[in-house]
């Protein structure tokens, strides 16, 4: 799902750095005392980060794929990408097993000061995680398709700082915090767990899957390269997710090929509610699915679907791929 907003981005930083290289330079000039970055800016942007690792623990369709370019705000880029997927081992041992990993780019903007003069130092931190997720499914109905599964969760992540442009002011930022800025690195471990109910409805002429979760999963820094930057989220997040599959009347590797629908709406409760100006995300979906299981394929059935993402002054447009195995 993608965003954008006017002006154009890199126009602004190149002439962002070209500001930060002349001020740097007169500033040395001067003789004018040491810039600082105010330590509750570092600390609320590591707390505001592991808040967007937040979105990417959570296995959820909706938020799996976010790109905000130059949003009007201070801190213009943001990018996230998931790619996971869960499955019960069998009906006769219902262990359920999921995983997931994640990537984020940040691009936050720091202001260092001495009191008399400040300047903004454009940064950019890249997050990696990832999430694994151990359940049992326990019927609620005769025929077991209906379910309740209760889900304990652990997640690993680790945040790095990348300066760009913004290294050009760094000789006369004295503040200890920007060993984190530059080059540093933060990491980051998450314990929880979920609740499903899941209900799979399948007959000849029409498949139904309806998941209704909530997840909670508290996110703790650790380690890094600094001590002097911590960081603590929540993630919570109530996920319904919906899908319809049925026969086209088409044939294709010797299989029906199904028309698919989709819906998926996730309430953001935790940390990560309202940082990106949502509390909310809504997709609806439309794919075809090829059924490979009349091949000696690895996957089972191959699906592609367009989804049309919108929330709280947010919306766009996804292509999703996907296999089941």
């Amino acid at each position: 799902m993608s965003a954008r907003q006017p002006p154009c981005l890199a126009a602004a930083l190149r002439a962002l750095a070209a500001a930060l290289l002349a001020t740097a330079g007169a500033a040395q000039a001067q003789g004018t005392p040491g810039l600082q970055l105010p330590g509750a800016n570092v600390q609320k942007h590591a707390n505001a980060v592991l808040s967007l690792m937040s979105y990417s623990v959570v296995p959820d369709l909706t938020s799996s794929s976010v790109s905000i370019n130059n949003a009007s705000t201070d801190d213009p880029g943001i990018v996230m990408s998931q790619v996971g997927g869960g499955f019960t081992i069998s009906k006769s041992f219902p262990l359920y097993l999921e995983g997931a990993i994640a990537y984020s780019r940040y691009d936050p903007t720091f202001v260092a000061t001495n009191g008399a003069e400040s300047r903004s130092i454009p940064t950019r931190w890249n997050t990696f995680s990832g999430t694994i997720g151990i359940g049992w499914d326990f019927p609620l109905t005769a025929n077991k398709e209906l379910v309740f599964r209760p889900i304990f969760n652990a997640s690993l992540g680790n945040v790095s700082s990348d300066l760009s442009v913004g290294k050009f002011a760094l000789e006369r930022v004295t503040d200890r915090q920007i060993d984190f800025l530059d080059g540093g690195s933060l990491n980051a471990y998450g314990l929880g767990g979920s609740v499903m109910l899941d209900w799979e409805h399948y007959r000849e002429n029409y498949e139904v899957d309806v998941e209704l979760r909530y997840t909670n999963i508290h996110l703790q820094s650790f380690g890094g390269t600094t001590s002097s930057v911590t960081g603590t989220a929540t993630a919570q997040t109530a996920n319904l997710w919906a899908r319809w599959r049925a026969p086209t009347g088409l044939r294709a590797l010797d299989r029906p090929v199904r028309y698919v629908l989709e819906l998926s709406h996730s309430h953001y409760l935790g940390s990560q509610a309202g940082i990106l100006g949502f509390n909310y995300l809504t997709t609806v979906g439309t794919g075809l699915e090829l059924d490979t299981s009349a091949h000696e394929v690895f996957v089972t059935r191959i699906r592609a679907v367009v989804r049309y993402v919108f929330g709280n002054n947010v919306s766009g447009v996804s292509l999703g791929l996907a296999a089941s195995f």
